[in-house]
């Protein structure tokens, strides 16, 4: 089983446990993980959180689609998109073919749940009711989502299933369970 030639990425809501997954993929699969969150706090020098009061979710966006961009032709990850990276038009289509999205598929609900566990700050769910608006996120991204070259359901698997799910993807071969 040959390991795929592109970037192995990883989308879905928040919570769906992209950079957690994506980070034990990428020790398996020996290859580099960037969270885009991370990488884009890094060059902005502030938190995704602040970017998006000071600059707004267009802006945010905009920054997501240019290190996409550069990704393009860089070496082989694993990648962890933000949950909304999927509503830039086109933008899957900058890393496929070589590259395979992977959604990692879970209820508005359960994200809802290991949202609330996480110290992550979620700007787009800093509202008066988060539930109401992760279900309008899941609402409008799930068809892009569907988009992706295959689906890990990850509700009622543990993150080493999810991982070896995943891991079996990458290598191109359809996973057992998920």
């Amino acid at each position: 089983m040959s390991l795929i030639d592109g970037h192995l990425v990883l989308v879905g809501l928040p919570g769906a446990g992209k950079s957690i997954i994506g980070r034990a993929v990428a020790r398996q699969l020996r290859r580099p993980f960037l969270d885009f969150d991370a990488e884009i706090e890094r060059r902005v020098h502030c938190t995704v959180a602040q970017y998006f009061a000071r600059s707004g979710e267009a802006a945010f966006r905009e920054l997501e689609l240019l290190l996409t961009r550069e990704l393009a032709t860089a070496a082989p990850m694993v990648l962890a998109p933000g949950g909304g990276w999927v509503t830039n038009p086109g933008v899957m289509q900058l890393l496929r073919p070589p590259g395979r999205i992977v959604y990692l598929r879970v209820s508005p609900q359960e994200a809802m749940r290991r949202i609330a566990r996480s110290r992550h700050v979620r700007p787009l769910l800093q509202e008066a009711d988060p539930e109401a608006k992760m279900r309008e996120l899941w609402t409008a991204r799930s068809a892009l989502y569907e988009d992706a070259d295959a689906v890990v359901d990850v509700e009622k698997l543990t993150s080493q299933q999810v991982t070896d799910s995943v891991v079996t993807l990458a290598h191109g071969a359809t996973p057992g369970i998920g």
